[in-house]
């Protein structure tokens, strides 16, 4: 049965410039976590349908891989479907509102390998949730200055 991780955080800025900072390769790595890298598997970097990319951990020796691809596309959306130690998919959505977006990010996987499983939800599941919402405000500070013109 797949675990579900969900967050959203409300950000003062456009849907498109919100877009902006998960499509845009260079914007992406000012807010992930430094720890992960992410690089298209072709030379150019896109969010199309079928496009991609790698999602790599970056610890020493071992550097733990995520190969994904851009499985649905829309304005507002982007769906990563990925295969590795996890497979699963993580969505980010921008919902227009009022005064900015709603940026949802939604994390659905499942790990195959019990050991590996046992690890996560032993070591790494609540770190991975912190990190989730570390992320979304980086996201957020990143958008809102765009917005603003900085």
């Amino acid at each position: 049965m797949p675990q579900v991780l969900e967050q959203s955080i409300q950000i003062n800025a456009t849907a498109s410039v919100v877009e902006r900072c998960i499509t845009d390769l260079a914007l992406m790595h000012r807010w992930l976590n430094p720890v992960l890298r992410c690089e298209p598997v072709n030379e150019a970097w896109s969010t199309d349908v079928g496009s991609q990319s790698r999602f790599i951990i970056q610890i020493p020796l071992i550097q733990p891989t995520l190969n994904s691809v851009v499985v649905e596309r829309k304005p507002g959306i982007v769906v990563w479907e990925f295969k590795g130690f996890f497979q699963g998919r993580d969505r980010w959505e921008c919902q227009p509102v009022e005064k900015g977006t709603r940026l949802i990010n939604r994390f659905e996987f499942d790990i195959p390998n019990p050991l590996v499983s046992w690890g996560f939800n032993t070591f790494a599941a609540s770190w991975t949730k912190e990190d989730m919402q570390a992320q979304l405000l980086r996201l957020k500070r990143i958008a809102e200055e765009l917005e603003i013109g900085y």
